[in-house]
Parts: C-alpha cells; structure tokens; sequence
C-alpha cells in the first residue's frame, strides 16, 4: 500500500523550497536613495544641523528644565523664591546636582514662616519674573514718605517734633558744657554703678 501526499500539502512545500532559493540569491544592494551630488549635499545639511541646531535645541531645553522650580515657586507665590533661584544657580555650577533640591523647595510648604509671618505666600513685585540680579538687589530704594492725610494733623505733629529737637539740642548743650567743665578743672567726671558718666 502506497501513501500520497495531498496536493496541498505539496504545494506548500515546494513554496517554501522557492522562497528559500529566492532569499539565497544573491541581489544588489542600495545604501542610499540618492546618489552623487545630491548624496553629498543632503550629508551636508544632516552635518550642520547636527553641529549647529541640534545642541542649541538641547541648551534651550535644558534651560527651560533648569528654570522650572523657579517658576513653580513664583506661581506658587513662594516666600524664599530667591533662595530657590539662588540653588537653581548654584545648582549649575554643581553640575545638577542641588536642582532636586530647589524643585522640592518650590513645592514645599513653608511652615516656619507662617509660624513667623502669619502668611505662607509672599508678593514677589521686585524682579517681575526677570532672573535673579544681584546688581539690583544691592541697590537700595529710597522709602516713599506717607502721604499727609490732612493739614490739620500735621501742624501738631510738626510742633511735637520741634519740641523735641529743641529738647535734644538743649541736653546735648548742657553736656558739652559738663564735658568742657571736666576737662578744664582736671576731674574726670563721676561714674554711675552702670558705667554711665554724669
């Protein structure tokens, strides 16, 4: 008794056997879609963006990245937001390695300071969102004078502090006339328990 393979099956088989052949055979090969000039200047343009844009893209984002726990923290109305653009600095010269640490502080809530302030948010309106300027912060601005809120209250305000300047100017009259008085007699002048000279 003979067996037979099934048409089907022979078909798949000798399917495979030329699929087989086909992936043996050697073809040829192509590197590139373009060829020539155009190889060349498309390898060009693949250079200079790799020179020239790509890393100024990574500064950008970096930057961007770097910056982000100052902006939390003035979204957030932080009161040690200078402090937190301070380690974001530092954080550069460190080489990253405290900008974990200010991106924590910017989400913090600052517990001392409403213990010591009664307010954990602060108004930043010295900076307006600009970068920490150390040049800025040594200025000093002058205080703007209250505004008078009427003539009348004024007047004995003036009058008070006349008195006392005359007060002042009186007693510090009388004093150089004690010291003169000391020096010319050769006494020093008495001594209180406190240390004070009379």
């Amino acid at each position: 008794m003979s067996t037979s393979i099934p048409p089907s099956r022979e078909r798949r088989a000798l399917a495979r056997f030329g699929l087989a052949l086909a992936l043996l055979q050697p073809c040829l090969a192509h590197a590139s879609l373009l060829s020539g000039d155009a190889l060349d200047t498309m390898a060009n343009v693949v250079a200079w963006i790799a020179l020239i844009i790509v890393p100024v893209v990574l500064i950008a984002v970096f930057w961007i990245v770097h910056i982000l726990p100052e902006r939390i923290a003035e979204n957030r109305r932080h009161p040690q937001l200078d402090a937190i653009k301070t380690l974001c600095l530092l954080s550069l010269v460190f080489g990253g390695l405290l900008w974990p640490l200010a991106w924590l502080w910017a989400y913090t809530k600052p517990v001392l300071h409403k213990m010591a302030y009664g307010t954990d948010t602060a108004d930043h309106h010295g900076h307006a969102g600009d970068a920490l300027s150390p040049l800025h912060d040594a200025r000093a601005a002058p205080e703007e004078e209250p505004v008078a809120v009427a003539a009348a209250d004024t007047q004995p305000r003036a009058a008070e502090t006349q008195a006392e300047v005359d007060e002042l100017r009186r007693r510090i009259r009388s004093l150089e006339m004690a010291l003169a008085m000391g020096e010319r007699g050769g006494a020093r002048p008495a001594r209180t328990p406190g240390g004070d000279e009379e």
